[in-house]
């Protein structure tokens, strides 16, 4: 359950904290049958969210995580291997985030590993600090078709008095607003 409050509730708060991995397009499948090792593959997830894998073919991976795919593969595999065994690991998760606004490179950051609010903007180069408001950072977030506004204080974080980081999830856009500036 997000801890993170929509932005048109104007509070600030913390996402959640990483949950189980949840399997997407683009990661890297590392799938082990130690009683029928010939079966061992790695492979991507397609953008179709499926593996194609010997003897049973088409079978959907994203949206699962890894020892709900080992549970399906067990399974679906029951009546072709003997062994009841099968080792599901993700070996690569590279998921983009963008960053836009008052920093110093805004685009895409891409990564293999959790990332909070604050890494993406190192990654982006920094804030620009004569400009950045780094008390409300906004991250947009697609939520099952739904867009989600959270707003965030780097700065706190940066002085020592943040919470917890607040983890992107992939394609979220953090956006550094400009300071006010009356003239």
């Amino acid at each position: 359950m997000p801890s993170g409050v929509p932005a048109s509730t104007k509070a600030t708060m913390d996402a959640p904290h990483s949950e189980a991995i949840t399997l997407r397009e683009g990661d890297i499948l590392k799938i082990n049958f130690p009683g029928a090792p010939n079966l061992d593959t790695i492979q991507p997830i397609r953008r179709d969210g499926r593996l194609n894998l010997p003897l049973i073919g088409e079978v959907e991976a994203a949206g699962l995580t890894p020892a709900d795919l080992q549970d399906k593969l067990i399974q679906t595999y029951s009546t072709q291997i003997s062994s009841k065994q099968i080792i599901v690991q993700v070996q690569s998760s590279t998921f983009p985030v963008y960053v836009t606004g008052a920093v110093i490179k805004p685009g895409k950051v891409s990564t293999d590993h959790p990332l909070d609010a604050l890494e993406a903007v190192m990654e982006a180069g920094g804030f620009n600090y004569d400009l950045a408001d780094m008390k409300h950072v906004k991250i947009v977030r697609n939520q099952n078709g739904v867009m989600e506004h959270y707003v965030v204080n780097l700065k706190d974080v940066l002085s020592g008095n943040g919470r917890q980081p607040f983890w992107l999830q992939p394609n979220d856009i953090v956006f550094v607003p400009e300071k006010f500036s009356p003239f």
